[in-house]
């Protein structure tokens, strides 16, 4: 046996030891990690899976009610979206007391729906955004059922230049000031709309209309 075919020999069983010992220290614990990682492994696995299965649930009840509402079947989709208000996953609770109140309002039940988008816009766990928009919907459908103090109380925080609503808001102010004879208010909020180039284009076109129509009613009594 040449010299290095011995040196190979040797370092082969002093791997081989050092292998058996290190085992025999951490075996236990090596096995331990492995079972820890397909553990939590399949538990990842299992939970989105379960996540999946609920989203995909709350999907089609959402898509059940809208349907029965187009069919205008108004009590079973209120019915409809009240269960998945309470047993919606994910963002569908929130979509369901949106919905509601807009198939409230379509069937002509405006005071409950203008009640249940307040309802919205107080929650606190609600993201500001969602919130404003339940208070901008608010604002539009009293716009034609209230005051403009109604709108006013709803919307007027939304009006500030720093707020996306705030071209929708103005419109909502607007209109309800017009409504109540508040000419010149009307024509303020309207040029405001008119006069900003980062408002959208059907907003602007909107207000240049109102402006025309409340310049050529001639002056305020």
């Amino acid at each position: 046996m040449s010299d290095d075919s011995f040196i190979r020999e040797v370092n082969e069983e002093l791997r081989q030891d050092q292998m058996k010992a290190l085992w025999r220290r951490y075996g236990a614990i090596a096995i331990a990690v492995a079972v820890a990682v397909v553990l939590a492994t399949a538990a990842y696995v299992g939970y989105e899976y379960w996540r999946e299965s609920r989203a995909n649930a709350s999907g089609d009840a959402f898509s059940e009610a809208l349907e029965l509402a187009e069919q205008g079947a108004t009590g079973e989709a209120l019915a409809a979206l009240e269960t998945l208000e309470a047993e919606g996953f994910g963002a569908y609770p929130l979509l369901a007391r949106m919905r509601a109140a807009t198939v409230l309002a379509a069937d002509g039940q405006v005071e409950e729906a203008v009640a249940a988008f307040d309802a919205v816009a107080g929650d606190g766990a609600i993201a500001d955004s969602i919130r404003d928009m339940a208070r901008l919907r608010a604002a539009l459908l009293l716009v034609d059922h209230g005051s403009y103090a109604d709108v006013a109380a709803r919307v007027e925080t939304l009006t500030g230049d720093a707020n996306p609503l705030r071209h929708s808001a103005r419109e909502a102010l607007g209109l309800a000031a017009w409504k109540e004879g508040r000419r010149d208010d009307a024509l303020a909020l309207f040029e405001q709309i008119a006069d900003d180039p980062r408002a959208p284009a059907n907003l602007r076109r909107r207000a240049e209309l109102m402006n025309e129509l409340i310049v050529g009613s001639g002056p305020a009594a």
